[in-house]
């Protein structure tokens, strides 16, 4: 059965980028469908001559005139077998905002009001899809070349059976992720950004893991984090939940978050879980 992505998200926060970086990893993108055309394309991809092996379907707040919802769509897939990957692109207010000044653009539901407006009535409109998607990606801090990394780590194989963890590290003065499941703060732990010794390298090099690694209360902060989140993939998995998105994070998200990310990344694929890694923040 061909794997299916619905892609949706508010104005601004990266759509057309998504379409794009899907496109070039081989996914065939139906842009800007109606509701009612959704489920047909769905059929259509699913039939037997079909030329279509993985399908990509974008739609936004452009279709709230068509006949139909997105809600019902999703129950309809579901009730088919054809459950879809449900992928929904946001970004806060100040970012969308300053997206929207930057290409002088009206957001499609201000009407005589303010980009805010808009911004406002998109989120109250597309609020209980937010809540079933599978993936809430947050782009305000992803740029391009980012979001390609992000979907290849998330898309690269639709096969799985398991559930995939996404491990991704991160600085907190750069600003907290919102689009994880599971965030943990390892600023707990001395920063190696105070030894000289250690400071132009990342938690990527072994002697600032096995410095952060030793650590008193390194091991048992690895430990329960483990436990928890193993205890926490059974009933994911029964929920149909194929990801879980795990955050670690440190001051800058060099040092302690990398290390710990990576050290949790190798435990969890030591005990056979599909684990991907990514640095936010190790190149700032």
């Amino acid at each position: 059965m061909p794997p299916l992505i619905l892609i949706t998200g508010m104005s601004g926060a990266g759509r057309r980028a998504t379409s794009a970086a899907l496109e070039e990893l081989g996914w065939y993108v139906a842009e800007n469908l109606p509701p009612e055309l959704i489920v047909r394309m769905a059929e259509m991809s699913f039939e037997d001559d079909s030329p279509i092996e993985r399908l990509a379907i974008v739609t936004d707040v452009r279709s709230r005139d068509f006949a139909g919802s997105l809600s019902d769509v999703l129950d309809k897939l579901n009730a088919s077998g054809r459950r879809p990957i449900v992928l929904f692109l946001d970004a806060t207010n100040t970012e969308l905002i300053k997206r929207y000044d930057t290409v002088r653009r009206t957001h499609p539901l201000q009407g005589d009001g303010t980009v805010q407006t808009g911004i406002d009535r998109e989120r109250a409109l597309l609020q209980s899809i937010r809540n079933r998607a599978d993936i809430v990606l947050d782009t305000t801090n992803t740029s391009v070349h980012d979001l390609r990394r992000v979907l290849e780590q998330y898309f690269s194989n639709m096969n799985q059976q398991s559930v995939r963890v996404n491990i991704q590290s991160f600085g907190f003065k750069h600003g907290a992720p919102n689009d994880v499941d599971v965030l943990l703060d390892a600023r707990f732990l001395p920063n190696p950004h105070w030894e000289e010794d250690l400071r132009e390298f990342s938690g990527l090099d072994p002697k600032v893991s096995n410095f952060v690694l030793t650590q008193p209360g390194a091991v048992d902060f690895l430990d329960s984090a483990q436990r928890m989140l193993t205890s926490m993939l059974p009933g994911y998995q029964r929920e149909g939940k194929k990801y879980v998105s795990f955050a670690v994070g440190c001051t800058g998200g060099r040092h302690r978050s990398v290390a710990v990310a990576e050290e949790m990344a190798h435990r969890l694929k030591d005990n056979g879980v599909d684990v991907r890694v990514l640095h936010r923040d190790v190149e700032r």
